[in-house]
């Protein structure tokens, strides 16, 4: 499959900014099963300042600017280019027990293992609790194969959670999401991390966009997608396995990958520094199209 993505973030102040300095996540990473064709960044006024593009901490591109000129509005549009193949997923059986996978990453000192072992520890918008740990248990009963516990999980999640939008904001911590049983895409990410990290698994956490398909009878309306997120656990001999609760569903062919990291702080689309402003708004339209070659 191929799609064109277009993301278009627009902020409005009630007061001229005077300098801004901005990070944007906004590049689909290049993977085994994903390839980004092309992208191209559109920021609106110009960027007065270096534009420096790069490869953060954690393999994903991104891209700094700096504006010195007054303004009001900043827009800025990613659009991009993107094949995906099928991702090939194991059998759940075949998948090591959780236990035997916690003492790999307490001992193992493979390369990969000890990448993923920083994915086990608290960061930002993430820390294990022993509720958040009781909520994950009964996904994983002694010698349950991690992968199976894992989907159980996914599963738990999207039909104890309540997809509501109005429910929180970035700032919402996950004891509240888990008291309250509702919350967005984000939220939902962070807490099956939070599970997994609360008894020693390591997971990280996925940005990018997810293809979505209108009602039946309804045309699907320009600007109506959106960003999205699910995370991902270490399976050693397996790699990383991602899985969505918010959809309940593991991605594949209609999930593009932005970038990756400990929690949404790591790969927020767009973050910067202003002086002034006031103020602001902001707006996101997304769109994510299906082309031809």
């Amino acid at each position: 499959m191929i799609y064109k993505v277009r993301h278009l973030t627009t902020y409005a102040y009630n007061e001229p900014v005077l300098v801004a300095h901005h990070m944007a996540h906004l590049v689909p990473r290049t993977l085994a099963w994903q390839t980004c064709r092309r992208s191209a960044l559109r920021i609106r006024p110009q960027p007065t300042g270096l534009e420096k593009e790069g490869i953060d901490y954690f393999g994903n591109s991104v891209c700094f600017f700096t504006l010195h000129d007054p303004h009001k509005t900043l827009a800025v549009e990613a659009i991009s280019r993107v094949e995906l193949t099928g991702r090939p997923l194991p059998n759940p059986q075949d998948t090591p027990s959780w236990e035997s996978v916690i003492e790999t990453l307490n001992r193992d000192l493979a390369p990969d293992v000890l990448e993923a072992t920083e994915f086990r520890f608290d960061s930002p918008f993430i820390a294990a609790s022993p509720a958040l740990a009781a909520y994950a248990a009964p996904s994983f009963p002694a010698d349950q194969p991690l992968l199976a516990g894992l989907l159980d999980l996914m599963h738990r999640i999207h039909s104890d959670f309540t997809y509501d939008a109005t429910a929180t904001t970035v700032a919402t911590p996950l004891a509240r999401v888990l008291a309250d049983r509702r919350g967005v895409c984000q939220d939902f990410a962070h807490l099956g991390i939070a599970c997994l990290r609360s008894m020693g698994l390591a997971a990280r956490y996925v940005s990018g966009y997810l293809l979505t398909h209108p009602a039946p009878g309804k045309v699907k309306l320009k600007g109506s997608d959106a960003s999205h997120a699910w995370f991902s656990a270490f399976v050693p001999g397996h790699g990383w396995i991602d899985v969505d609760p918010t959809n309940d569903k593991i991605p594949d062919l209609e999930h593009v990958t932005t970038a990756w990291g400990r929690d949404y702080d790591d790969v927020s689309p767009l973050k910067g520094v202003v002086l002034g402003g006031g103020e602001q708004s902001l707006r996101v339209a997304v769109d994510v199209e299906p082309i031809d070659g």
